[in-house]
């Protein structure tokens, strides 16, 4: 989840300077070896595989490669400036629907402040739900808990 901004502005001083989008992690890294950066990513934050006693497999870090790599270069790249300097924060506030908010609470990628705090507080009926240790790629990392979760949510 990358809501409400990432991106650090007047309006939002808590966001990310644009130099760490634009760095050699994100923008240049993208541009200089695709393929390399989606190995890097997947096998360092994405995961949390850089962390002390992480346990991601190889074929998790080959499988997000495998994405990537299918993924259209403009359209991923594209997504770096969405995924960064979109402001969502009005569409939150219309949010009025039951909302499941989950976010990892060692997401090197979007950091939790930024993005499900704030979600959390300007969706009107949400829920957050923080995964202690959990890394952006929870949906993998995660799956058993996160399908429980899902299904409690739905029940309710």
């Amino acid at each position: 989840m990358v809501p409400p901004l990432m991106l650090k502005t007047a309006a939002n001083p808590g966001g990310l300077p644009i130099e760490v989008f634009d760095g050699i992690r994100i923008r240049k890294g993208c541009l200089a070896d695709r393929l390399q950066f989606y190995r890097d990513l997947a096998s360092g934050p994405f995961f949390g595989a850089n962390r002390p006693g992480a346990k991601v497999s190889q074929g998790m870090i080959d499988s997000f490669w495998l994405q990537g790599m299918q993924a259209g270069h403009k359209g991923t790249f594209d997504c770096l400036e969405a995924f960064s300097e979109t402001d969502f924060t009005e569409d939150l506030e219309r949010c009025v629907v039951p909302t499941l908010i989950l976010h990892g609470d060692d997401d090197q990628i979007v950091p939790i402040g930024a993005a499900a705090l704030s979600s959390s507080k300007l969706v009107e009926n949400a829920t957050l739900k923080i995964y202690p240790g959990a890394p952006h790629g929870l949906a993998y990392t995660h799956k058993d808990q996160l399908n429980a979760d899902l299904l409690t949510f739905l029940e309710t």
